[in-house]
Order: C-alpha cells, then sequence, then structure tokens
C-alpha cells in the first residue's frame, strides 16, 4: 500500500477497536472500544497486528498508544473463539500478540482495571506501560486448563523471573497497579484519574528525542534480551558507532555546545 491507501485503511471501521491518528504531534493511539470488558476476538488480533505494522510505515507518527475506553483495558480473549479457531490460526496468535514488539517506534500501553489475558500480553509486548491503581494483572488461563498461548509467560519470566512467573500463572494470581510497579513490570502507576496524564506525559517526553536513536535503541535492547554479555556489548558498540555518523547525533552535539533544544530529524 502507498501512503494514501495506508492512511485510508487506518481510518477504517475495526472490529473492536479504533485508530486515532495526530500528525501533529507524532501520535497515534489504538483504543480498545467493546465496553464494558473490551473482550479481544480472534480476528481482532489479526487486525490489531496489520494496524500496527500500517503505524510502522507512517513517517509523520512518532509514537503509539495502547488503550481503552471504559473502567477496563481488556479481560481477556472471547473464550469461545477458541473452540472455534483452527489449530493454524491458532499458532499465529503469539506473532500478532508481539506486534508492538516488533514495531520499531516507541509503543506505550495505559492499562486501568482488568489486563487480563490477551490484554495483559498485548501490554507486555508494548516497550511502556503505565498502570492505573485500579489496574489488575492476571493470566488465569489455568482456569480453563491451558496455559498463556501469546507470550505472556516468557515475557512475565524475562521481566520479574521464575518464581513470581510461577505465582502468577500457576495460581492465576491477580497483581494490582501499585503491587506490579514493585515487581518490576509496569513502568509507572498513578491514580486512575491521572492515567491520560501521564501517558500523554510520557508522549512528550519521548517525542523530544530522535526517531532514530529511538528506533535503535529499541531494536538493540530486544535483540539483546538473549545474548550473552560479551555479544550485547559488541552490538552495543555497532549501533553506537553507526549513530555516529547520523544528522541526528550532529545535531544533538551542536545543539548541546550552542546551549539550544536540538532539532532531530531521524536522520
Amino acid at each position: 500500500m502507498n501512503m494514501n491507501e495506508l492512511k485510508g485503511f487506518l481510518a477504517s471501521d475495526f472490529n473492536g477497536f479504533e485508530v486515532h491518528l495526530d500528525p501533529a504531534e507524532g501520535r497515534a493511539d489504538i483504543v480498545l472500544n467493546r465496553p464494558p470488558l473490551n473482550v479481544i476476538e480472534m480476528s481482532q488480533r489479526d487486525e490489531i497486528r496489520t494496524v500496527f505494522e500500517a503505524l510502522d510505515r507512517l513517517p509523520e507518527i512518532r509514537i503509539i498508544v495502547l488503550r481503552s475506553i471504559g473502567e477496563h483495558f481488556s479481560s481477556g480473549g472471547n473464550i469461545k473463539g477458541f473452540l472455534e479457531a483452527s489449530p493454524e490460526h491458532v499458532s499465529k496468535l503469539a506473532d500478532n500478540v508481539a506486534a508492538p514488539a516488533r514495531c520499531s517506534k516507541p509503543v506505550i500501553a495505559a492499562n486501568r482495571g482488568y489486563t487480563f489475558g490477551v490484554g495483559f500480553e498485548l501490554s507486555l509486548a508494548c516497550d511502556f506501560r503505565i498502570a492505573s491503581d485500579t489496574a489488575l494483572y492476571a493470566l488465569p488461563e489455568q482456569k480453563l486448563g491451558q496455559i498463556p498461548g501469546s507470550g505472556g509467560s516468557a515475557r512475565l519470566q524475562k521481566t520479574i523471573g521464575i518464581t513470581r512467573t510461577k505465582d502468577m500463572v500457576m495460581r492465576a494470581r491477580r497483581i494490582s497497579g501499585p503491587k506490579a510497579l514493585e515487581w518490576g513490570f509496569v513502568t509507572d502507576c498513578v491514580a486512575d484519574a491521572e492515567l491520560e496524564n501521564a501517558t500523554d506525559a510520557l508522549v512528550k517526553e519521548l517525542l523530544f528525542f530522535s526517531p532514530l536513536a529511538q528506533r535503535t535503541a529499541k531494536r538493540m535492547i530486544n535483540d539483546n534480551e538473549d545474548a550473552s554479555l560479551s555479544v550485547a556489548i559488541e552490538m552495543e558498540g555497532h549501533c553506537y558507532s553507526r549513530l555516529r555518523t547520523s544528522d541526528d547525533f550532529r545535531e544533538g552535539v551542536e545543539a548541546f555546545h550552542e546551549k539550544r533544544k536540538p532539532e532531530f530529524r531521524g536522520q
């Protein structure tokens, strides 16, 4: 698709969510909109992946926010949908849910209320999670005789370790927003009335930095997750060296010495 076709696609009606574009602010919002619980359908996961891929191609969009309408982010997936979906479709679910992680741009999840199942897994695939103090996180699949199937336990174990992951997954335990901050799998926890303001503030903060440096940092950190320390350090050195030749780095250095705000262009 060309740019006009991409924008037309993003203006479409989607299954259970909306896309809001604000090119002037460099921001796009993917908004779950099936209240009160924002249940996520099987087909919705495919659409969310396609939307992330489309937003990644729009140069005027710098930051993506994943949020919801109502008092709950998402209670998870449509349970009946698992029984109706083909094994081939189910096998692709983790790939769809990983779309925020694959996206080259920073992605923020704003969570309040129930953030369960695939809603939690989608949030874990984002770069930043801001929790309301009303947020409750859970992977409740054990109650159905199942396990998380879209990266939930794997991403959690990388973040909070094996003991706490077993506590959440094997007991289907619900963890509050404040406890999630203590355990380290959310970036911040704020009063529910401040969730939107905190999200907006993080968007504005991220917009200050070089988009090229941000893309490089995200890819480097993600790729180094499973690397040995020596390989990770080597990769960091290569990325650093590449950025030293960029226009953005030159602009950053000149702005620093001239005591002015840099004007980064992502080049």
